[in-house]
């Protein structure tokens, strides 16, 4: 009996993480918000060791943050946080870039052809937005991390990087015509992918990274001047 109840509250616990992650990550609770344990198990009509339990689960992979005696928020990143963070994600996803294109090869390429197709229609209908992948079994770089075989670069990427990725990733929504760049530099980096070629696929993708961090620590720099001008 206690061991149905443990994998019950297990799965409560897995539930609520994965609400919370995705009300976080569209941003319906913003940085900074308070995640009060009492509020979210009135909210979710469950006792309050299930909800810590989901705290502690996003805390893991890094979008809240829990402080000793003052509880559980929505993580703000900062700056020097953020460039870390691309500085890591620029090496793994560059690595499984190279790996991608020594296990992938040819036979990736209608999956990539279909993936880059729908991308392009997102981009067609909104051509001076942001390059903004709505789930993560079309998102490009899980593609190729799923693709470089490896399943420590996978994990790590994907349910550590990626989901603090996506909290910053909000952030470029106002890079205007960013999208239709990192569609081509898609484009290039699934060619190289493809054809096997394993150097020029890591040096694109890191050149890709590296322009992403670029357009996000502008745009960054712009909010916080905008911010001093109100002040």
């Amino acid at each position: 009996m206690s061991t149905i109840t443990t994998e019950s509250r297990a799965l409560v616990s897995e539930r609520l993480a994965a609400q919370l992650r995705d009300d976080i990550l569209c941003g319906a609770l913003e940085p900074g918000s308070r995640l009060g344990e009492m509020a979210l198990a009135e909210r979710f009509a469950v006792s309050r060791g299930p909800v810590r339990a989901a705290l502690g689960q996003l805390a893991d992979s890094g979008i809240v943050q829990i402080v000793p005696n003052s509880g559980a928020r929505v993580r703000v990143i900062e700056r020097s946080d953020a460039r870390a963070l691309y500085q890591v994600r620029a090496a793994l996803e560059a690595e499984a870039a190279m790996l991608a294109a020594s296990n992938a090869g040819r036979n990736a390429a209608p999956r990539f052809r279909q993936l880059l197709d729908h991308h392009a229609e997102q981009i067609a209908a909104h051509p001076e937005g942001a390059y903004l992948q709505v789930s993560s079994d079309r998102d490009f770089h899980v593609v190729i991390a799923e693709l470089s075989g490896n399943p420590l670069i996978l994990r790590y990427l994907t349910h550590e990087l990626y989901p603090q990725v996506s909290l910053l990733r909000v952030k470029h929504r106002n890079v205007t015509g960013r999208g239709a760049d990192a569609l081509a530099e898609h484009e290039r980096i699934a060619a190289a992918i493809i054809e096997g070629d394993g150097e020029v696929a890591g040096l694109l993708m890191r050149r890709h990274i590296r322009n992403s961090w670029t357009a996000l620590e502008t745009q960054l720099s712009q909010t916080e001047q905008d911010i001093e001008s109100q002040t």
